[in-house]
Parts: C-alpha cells; structure tokens; sequence
C-alpha cells in the first residue's frame, strides 16, 4: 500500500533542499563517482608528533593537491587511542569523503568502524599498519614489517656470529600487528624463537623515545650485561642510546631499529645505531590518495597488499647481506 504524505509547505520544502544540498556534498554518503574538488579524502593517523607521521601527512596533501581534491586529516593523542580514531572516522563518513586512509593505533578494535565505513561505499584503504584482520580494510599500502625485521635481524647476527649475546626487545604495544611482525621477523631473522635464553628482558614502548629510555633502564637493571638491543622504531632506539650512554655502555651495545627517518638515519651516521630498516610513509599516503581518487573517478577499487619498499641502511656493512649506505638513506629518509 502507498503511503500518502501531506504537500509540502514552506518550511518542509525548505528542509528538503538543505538535505538535498547535504547530500549532495557528501557524494551520498557513498562511494559516487566525481572529479576534481568534488572528492574528500581523509587521513587519519596514530599521532600527529611522530615525524613518520608527520611525513606521511605531507605527502597525503602534496598529492591530493597534485590531483585536485580535498583532504581532510585527524590524530590520536597517542599511539594506542583507538577513541579518537573512531571519532574521526564518524566525522569524514558524516563529511561525505570517498575514501579513508588509516594507520590504525589498536588493529583490533578498529575493525568496527572500518566496516561502518564500508557498508556506506566507502573506500577505506590501511596504511603502515595492518588492521586485525587485514581484510577489514580494502587494501593495505605498507612497508612488509615481516622483512623489516628480519632485516635487521640478519645484520645484528651477521656482526654477532656465534658469540653469546644477552638481548633486550623494546616492542610497540601488545597484540598491535606491526610490532608483532617486526618483533617475529627480527627473531626470525637472528635465527632464535620467543622464549630464547639470549632474550633477557622485553619492554614496551609504544615508540616513543622517553618510553624506550624508560624501557631500556629496567633492562639494564635487570641484566647490566646486555649487548644486543632490538627497538620498534628510531624513537625508543634514541631513548634506548641515552639509557645505556648513561649506563657507560655504548660502546659494548649494539642497536638495532626500523623506521628510517632522517634523524633516524643521522643516529646511524653518529653510530648511536647499527642499522635501520627504512620505510617510505610519502610513498605509502601518496599511493593511498591515487588509488582511491583512481576509484572514485570510475577506475577499479584497489584490493589486497601493495609493498612499498624496504632497505637496511648501515654505515657498516656486512658481507653477503644487502644494505644501503647512509648517503642513500640521508637522500630518501621518509621518501
């Protein structure tokens, strides 16, 4: 049966074009297909103080304006705080922005949100960071953070050899995917499991610097003989150099560390750290904002993993173990 509805009268057709004007803004709330300054695309990321992110932020608004269309972006307070990025994710759906582009902070209890934004025809696209399960997003633009480790880890056993080491893990958060992968690939990589002898302390970090220092000081106090330190990111490596630089242990300690950025890349330089895994987040938030613009003026949604690239950057290198010099480094830190 039809339902009949009342003619409208002035203030009922007043409403009607607001909303009609509303959504014609957002696209629909959906994933419509436009060109030029009619598609918003947002960007959220963990924090907006780590400079990986602050780097990946430039290159999200260095291309969305190369290609013509808006960006809009949002933070954590922190990296962990999965509130704020759900919040922000709520406010870009509200805004009628095609596609979203995510770092996620908690993998896990972001999974929600993302799929809010899918049903609504959404392009939501991971980038860094995988979400928990990597299918809850479109299509993940990241660094392998597997290989990374695992990187770093060959070159950390290829100067140790045989000798016995003590190790200290200075890890993301718990459960978060990219500080597992790292965490399993540097042990796959040094050839040892979790539970290994040689590991005589683990911390937590949530990458960053004043936390790794933090970090770094239990471990010494827990064991003053340890000489192998694997750290997340740059961040808690230079917090990890001040600890045992207090301690009088930097000349017996080696560091081990992921990122690649420019400071990153001067501490290895310096010789605060051995070796880095470099990452390219410009690249990543770059790729990001093509492919949804792609797709939003009518190409093909993009799906899966697409690598973006990692090298081990060392002013040292090991033979039969492929590295970067710090030249190469200081030139594309965070490129």
């Amino acid at each position: 049966m039809k339902r009949r509805f009342p003619a409208p009268g002035p203030l009922s057709r007043s409403f009607a074009a607001l909303v009609a004007l509303t959504l014609a803004a957002a696209g629909c709330g959906s994933g419509a297909k436009g060109s030029g300054k009619d598609i918003t695309i947002g960007l959220i990321t963990k924090t907006d103080t780590n400079p990986f992110f602050v780097k990946m932020k430039e290159g999200a608004e260095k291309e969305a304006k190369a290609k013509g269309v808006k960006l809009m972006t949002a933070a954590g307070r922190f990296d962990g705080d999965n509130a704020s990025q759900v919040t922000a994710m709520e406010n870009m759906t509200a805004a009628g922005v095609k596609g979203i582009l995510i770092v996620p902070s908690d993998t896990k209890a972001i999974v929600p949100s993302l799929a809010k934004a899918r049903a609504k025809g959404i392009d939501v696209i991971a980038l860094d960071t995988p979400p928990d399960p990597q299918s809850a997003a479109d299509a993940l633009f990241a660094t392998n953070n597997l290989t990374a480790g695992t990187l770093i880890g060959r070159y950390a056993k290829s100067v140790e050899g045989a000798k016995p080491v003590k190790i200290a893990m200075l890890d993301l958060n718990p459960g978060i995917t990219v500080g597992v992968l790292r965490h399993n690939g540097f042990l796959q990589g040094y050839g040892i499991k979790d539970g290994d002898p040689s590991i005589v302390c683990t911390q937590y970090t949530a990458g960053d610097q004043a936390k790794g220092q933090t970090a770094m000081e239990n471990c010494l106090q827990k064991d003053p003989g340890i000489n192998l330190v694997y750290t997340i990111n740059e961040p808690a490596a230079l917090g990890a150099y001040t600890a045992l630089k207090a301690a009088g242990r930097t000349g017996t300690t080696m560091i081990v560390s992921i990122d690649g950025g420019c400071t990153g890349v001067k501490a290895v330089q310096a010789g605060q750290i051995a070796a880095t895994a470099q990452q390219y987040p410009l690249k990543m938030a770059a790729q990001g904002v093509d492919s949804i613009v792609a797709w939003a003026r009518g190409g093909k949604k993009a799906s899966g993993y697409t690598d973006t690239g990692v090298n081990l950057i060392t002013a040292k290198p090991q033979a039969g173990l492929a590295s970067k010099d710090v030249a190469f480094g200081l030139a594309n830190c965070w490129g």
